[in-house]
C-alpha cells in the first residue's frame, strides 16, 4: 500500500503515522476528522497542514525538550495535541514519528462536510462556509476541540474524535508547499522549513502571514 494512502485498519494507521510528520502531512491532506459530542458531530477534511520536527526543529513546542505542556507530542502516534494560545483560542495537532521525537502535524484549514448547523453555533462570526475552519484556531472551534481533548487517540475514537481517510486523496501535483504561517524566528525560514502543506485553489485554505519576532505562534 502506498504511504500516500492512509492504511484501514487502526494497528497499520498507527504505523503509517508513526513516521516523520513532513511525510505524514501532506498525505493528511484530504483526510478528515470528525468529533462528535453531546451537541452533535461535526467533521472536516483537511485542506491545510503544518509539520513539526521536534527537537530538530526551532519552531516546534518540543525543540526544547518534554514539559508538561507538550508531554503529549512525545507519546505514540496518532494522539491529539491540543494547546492553548494567546489566552484565547485552542489549535489540533496529530502527533507523528517515533515515540519520544515529538513531531505533530498542526490542522491549519479545512471545509465542514457535516455538521454545518453546529459548525456555524460555535463559528457565529463566520461570515461564510468557506470561513467555518479556515485558520487552526478556528478549525479546533468548529470541531469543539478544547483542552480537555488533549491527548485522546484518534485512532481508537476515544472522546468521540476520529480520523478517517479521504474519499478522494488529491493528486500530488495539487499539493502545494511553503513557508509556516505565523512562526518567527529561525523556524519562520520558509527556505529551511518548507513545511506548510495545501491544496492549491481550495477557498478553505487560510492567507500566509509571517511570523512576529516577538510573539510568533510555533507548535
Amino acid at each position: 500500500m502506498s504511504d500516500s494512502r492512509m492504511p484501514a485498519s487502526q494497528s497499520e494507521k498507527r504505523r503509517w503515522l508513526a513516521r516523520p510528520a513532513t511525510e505524514v502531512a501532506p498525505a493528511l491532506l484530504g483526510c478528515v476528522v470528525r468529533h462528535e459530542d453531546d451537541d452533535g458531530a461535526v467533521a472536516i477534511r483537511l485542506t491545510e497542514v503544518e509539520a513539526y520536527m521536534g527537537s530538530d526543529d526551532p519552531g516546534s513546542h518540543a525543540f526544547r525538550g518534554q514539559t508538561p505542556r507538550n508531554a503529549v507530542m512525545f507519546g505514540d502516534a496518532g494522539h491529539l495535541y491540543v494547546y492553548f494560545t494567546y489566552g484565547m483560542h485552542f489549535c489540533a495537532n496529530i502527533v507523528c514519528g517515533p515515540v519520544g521525537l515529538a513531531t505533530a502535524v498542526l490542522l491549519r484549514g479545512g471545509e465542514v462536510v457535516e455538521g454545518e448547523e453546529l459548525a456555524r453555533k460555535r463559528r457565529p462570526a463566520a461570515r461564510s462556509a468557506r470561513d467555518l475552519a479556515r485558520g487552526p484556531a478556528r478549525l479546533a472551534s468548529a470541531l469543539g476541540l478544547g483542552r480537555e481533548l488533549n491527548g485522546v487517540d484518534l485512532l481508537t475514537g476515544t472522546g468521540g474524535v476520529s480520523l478517517d481517510a479521504a474519499n478522494e486523496y488529491p493528486e500530488p501535483r495539487s499539493v502545494a508547499t511553503g513557508p509556516r504561517v505565523g512562526v518567527a524566528g529561525k523556524g519562520g525560514d520558509g527556505g529551511r522549513f518548507p513545511w506548510r502543506y495545501w491544496l492549491e485553489g481550495d477557498p478553505t485554505v487560510s492567507r500566509y502571514r509571517p511570523g512576529n519576532v516577538r510573539r510568533g505562534r510555533s507548535l
